[in-house]
């Protein structure tokens, strides 16, 4: 601890720490270099290159921050060097790409969600790259210099920069065609950057909600559809696709129409929004329950999940308050959001009556505790959140397991509609909000860029159980946008915004 009483200079802690940076929290940056830079001695060049220039462009943030912040500043590193540190553990645990959507995620999830993530690698990934570092940097004496040190150490080293950087114009289509991924390992740059664009993309896109054109329901009779939206849930894990487990044995029983189908995302809140808008759109238009709801169907949103566009309905449960009300049912899996289906139902007095249940059954990584010890059928199951580190198999397990939870609650929604009246017409309709990544090309859960993404994130399920009153037609594929316009057709909703060519259903036989 004697070191750290004697006075050193900034540069010398500044160099320091670049070095610490580079050495602690870039090795899968360099990894993906050396994987996608071609050999000899461009590759060479490349490589030295961003070497020099990240030791550089550390070294010239790290000096302009600790000269101009001093006490501020060593609380700014600090708080970089832990969140680095708990970003590395992400990237290298289960192989996240670090992009404004992934950032979304992590603006979007709850703490009871989030806890499920971290084990004692983690605590140690905080220790030892974290905390360790910012010990030093709170006890270390500094003398920051005279300002005629500070300015030729600023000018030196942006000189540099820009010098590496036109020396390797000749290399820019290369940097520019990996800018994604490697931006995404740039730390603590990729957090940073990424937070600011994605909290601009949602006060751009929440600037105001577009209201679609007046629609009107042509009929009186009595329609329901409920749809559920999935988490996390891969086409080719349902025996309904072909799966050789029979993970689906009540829905096939059921004789419902599945669907091949493809998402629009990789991430919930991209998929949620797709599911619930009338076309591919950046900016925020009226989402379908806020559409229905403003057309005078009886709309009720239940949810143990999160994620969805703003939702300007009446009812909107969590599950906090689905317990309240049902206080006999488990809250800890997502059979409480079928709790009472048919009974809100009947209890309507509205004729047209949509319910949007977003589930969160298989969201990662802990799969095993989406779903009651009942449906632990296939074992053994992965306990560990580390999914890297984790049996294979084990892990297939417990995602198989929480499809086959899937299976039973879809089920419970669609026996809970069977026990309406004649009069009502009824539907069901499933959509995942994006697929899963189980350890294929050492991918895991889901959030790659669309761009790169592997079918396993993008091919879900799009599954539809109806009573007979309407046939579902013979489709290829579909995608999450055909959910806004079947659901306005099953309800007898019309409008100008309406495509006939997006809808899943035949006329209706009745």
């Amino acid at each position: 601890m004697k070191i750290l009483k004697n006075r050193a200079k900034l540069q010398s802690v500044c160099a320091l720490l670049s070095i610490f940076t580079l050495t602690a929290f870039h090795i899968p940056f360099f990894r993906h270099v050396l994987e996608n830079v071609e050999s000899g001695f461009n590759a060479v060049l490349i490589f030295t290159s961003l070497v020099i220039i990240m030791l550089v462009a550390n070294y010239f943030a790290y000096y302009l921050l600790l000269w101009l912040g001093r006490g501020a500043g060593r609380f700014i590193l600090a708080f970089s060097f832990i969140a680095d540190a708990i970003t590395l553990y992400f990237i290298n645990t289960f192989d996240v790409i670090i992009d404004d959507s992934m950032m979304g995620n992590v603006f979007n999830t709850k703490f009871s969600e989030a806890s499920g993530f971290f084990s004692l690698g983690a605590v140690l990934y905080v220790l030892l790259l974290g905390i360790l570092p910012s010990v030093y940097i709170f006890w270390r004496k500094i003398d920051f210099g005279s300002f005629k040190r500070f300015g030729s150490h600023i000018g030196v080293s942006l000189a540099l920069i820009l010098a590496i950087v036109f020396a390797n114009m000749s290399n820019w289509t290369w940097m520019d065609r990996n800018s994604t991924v490697l931006g995404s390992l740039l730390m603590p740059w990729s957090y940073t950057v990424n937070s600011v664009r994605y909290h601009n993309h949602v006060r751009e896109r929440n600037r105001e909600e577009i209201k679609l054109p007046d629609a009107v329901f042509k009929n009186d009779g009595k329609n329901v559809c409920v749809l559920v939206i999935g988490e996390s849930a891969r086409r080719d894990h349902f025996s309904l696709y072909g799966y050789e487990r029979k993970t689906n044995p009540l829905l096939e029983a059921d004789s419902v129409k599945a669907i091949p189908a493809v998402s629009a995302a990789t991430y919930t809140t991209g998929g949620v929004k797709a599911i619930l808008d009338h076309a591919p759109e950046d900016r925020l238009y009226e989402i379908l329950p806020n559409y229905m709801f403003r057309a005078g169907a009886d709309v009720i949103w239940r949810t143990s999940n999160w994620g969805e566009p703003p939702v300007h309905i009446d009812r909107y449960l969590t599950v906090d308050e689905l317990k309240r009300i049902y206080p006999e049912a488990d809250d800890r899996y997502d059979g409480i959001l079928m709790e009472g289906l048919a009974d809100e139902i009947n209890s309507s007095a509205k004729n047209k009556v949509l319910i949007v249940i977003h589930t969160s059954t298989s969201h990662g990584p802990s799969y095993n505790k989406h779903y009651p010890e009942q449906f632990e059928v296939f074992t053994p199951v992965c306990t560990t959140v580390e999914m890297a580190k984790a049996d294979r198999d084990e892990l297939i397990n417990s995602y198989d397991n929480s499809i086959l939870y899937t299976d039973y609650i879809l089920h419970s929604a669609i026996e809970s509609l069977k026990t309406l009246p004649e009069d009502w017409q009824k539907c069901l309709i499933y959509v995942s909000d994006h697929g899963e990544s189980l350890g294929e090309g050492n991918l895991y859960m889901h959030g790659v860029p669309m761009s790169i993404a592997p079918k396993e994130q993008i091919e879900i399920p799009f599954i539809v159980w109806t009573d007979g009153s309407r046939k579902v037609r013979d489709l290829a594929q579909v995608g999450q946008y055909h959910v806004f316009h079947s659901v306005m057709n099953f309800l007898g909703a019309e409008s100008d915004i309406y495509d006939a060519n997006m809808n899943i259903f035949e006329e209706p036989v009745r």
